[in-house]
């Protein structure tokens, strides 16, 4: 009997795999949609992981609050390490024979490889959300070739792949990986309402960071580490201060190479203008945001940093190299500038007319606001990721009732064509 609920609209069961639950914007990604998927749809919804081990921090508390299965696997990490890796394969393995589920969802690229192979090997539809591409700029030659061979070979193994922004699909078809049609691009959600109204009063946040109301605070939002750029920020530092000493900058997160941007800063006498935060929860970002006028990211590689729609949403204007999705938030003229990675000559420029001008400043935020918010919401990422299931479960099984409760063929059992994986 119907319940007269419309077939979409039923639970699922999705099992999710990502390498690791550290503080970044794929994790912050995955934590949102398994969220999401429990407590707004009903889903029967797990999450496979890693220890959230790293100097970026752990968002493995808020896992556990989730009120959804937590599994870590404890020798799961992001370095190659054979005996380990094979040890997880086959935990893994055993745990998707238990969860039974309709979809495997994988993020990051190791758990992306492993996870799409067992996926196969039960029969379970496998659907893959490419955050960054695992090949990418800056690499030694023959990694580079490496992944791309591991990623075609996975390809052939996943239903369906979600891209974070338009140009991880175009970087995925170039490289052979998989045909245009087996891609979808669905922006990496948030949430959004504390962009859109500060937490705590601007002027508070300025304060415990030692600003005046009279500084223009430029701000970064990205580890200490390499390939983030914050090298070509101190570069553009230089002239940026001389002509206009009234800036100030603001790095937000740690890493690696904070003493080393530290030392940098001390030697050219700047010290006074730049403010470090350390690592912050999350929870935190948006008030920092708030307490800048102008988001810069200067990345040489990313998939769509999550600080640039961040900023976005907040009403401050961005910069930004031209690399990965970047182009599809950041509009020359209307809600920032976007400059070819690498120049520093072309940033000095861009955060100068900034920096001397608030009319220009709110003008392009604004804009970036009104385009953006409502398409950075994580339960409309969610919905739209749901969606993909639902196209997946229909061309494996045209037929497929209620996916919970039902019998169903066992992984590994033999079925019969159009028998839904499970």
């Amino acid at each position: 009997m119907s319940d007269g609920r419309d077939e979409r609209d039923r639970p699922l069961r999705v099992a999710h795999l990502i390498t690791r639950l550290i503080v970044g914007g794929a994790q912050e990604n995955t934590l949102h949609t398994v969220e999401d998927e429990h407590r707004l749809h009903g889903d029967d919804v797990s999450l496979i992981t890693g220890p959230g081990i790293g100097p970026e921090g752990t968002l493995e508390p808020r896992a556990r609050a989730g009120g959804f299965p937590l599994h870590i696997l404890p020798k799961f990490g992001r370095s190659i390490h054979p005996l380990h890796d094979w040890n997880s394969t086959r935990q893994l393995t055993r745990l998707l024979r238990d969860i039974r589920p309709d979809v495997v969802h994988t993020h990051s690229s190791k758990a992306g490889i492993i996870g799409r192979y067992v996926a196969e090997r039960l029969r379970i539809p496998a659907v893959h959300t490419v955050h960054g591409a695992s090949f990418h700029y800056g690499q030694h030659p023959l990694a580079y070739r490496t992944y791309v061979m591991a990623e075609r070979w996975a390809a052939r193994r996943t239903a369906r792949f979600i891209c974070v922004a338009d140009a991880m699909t175009d970087d995925y078809v170039a490289a052979g990986i998989a045909p245009r049609e087996q891609f979808v691009t669905i922006y990496s959600g948030f949430d959004v309402e504390p962009f859109v109204s500060p937490p705590r009063p601007r002027e508070d946040v300025r304060r415990e960071l030692g600003l005046e109301p009279h500084h223009v605070v430029i701000g970064k939002v990205a580890r200490l580490f390499h390939l983030k750029g914050h090298e070509f920020v101190l570069q553009a530092a230089v002239p940026v201060i001389r002509a206009n000493p009234d800036v100030r900058f603001v790095f937000v997160g740690d890493g690696l190479r904070r003493e080393e941007f530290e030392d940098w800063i001390a030697r050219h006498g700047l010290t006074e203008h730049f403010r470090f935060t350390g690592l912050v929860p999350p929870t935190q970002v948006p008030e920092l945001i708030h307490a800048m006028d102008v988001v810069v990211h200067t990345s040489q590689w990313e998939g769509l940093a999550r600080g640039l729609p961040q900023g976005l949403i907040a009403g401050k204007p961005v910069v930004s190299y031209d690399v990965g999705g970047a182009r599809e938030v950041v509009i020359p003229g209307q809600t920032g500038y976007l400059l070819p990675r690498d120049s520093v000559d072309e940033l000095v420029e861009a955060l100068l007319e900034l920096s001397g001008n608030a009319d220009l400043r709110t003008r392009l935020g604004q804009t970036g606001r009104e385009r953006f918010t409502e398409q950075f919401r994580h339960q409309y990422m969610t919905s739209r990721i749901r969606e993909v299931y639902q196209q997946v479960l229909e061309a494996t099984h045209p037929n497929r009732r209620t996916p919970t409760g039902e019998p169903r063929t066992s992984p590994g059992a033999p079925r019969t064509p159009g028998e839904p994986r499970a």
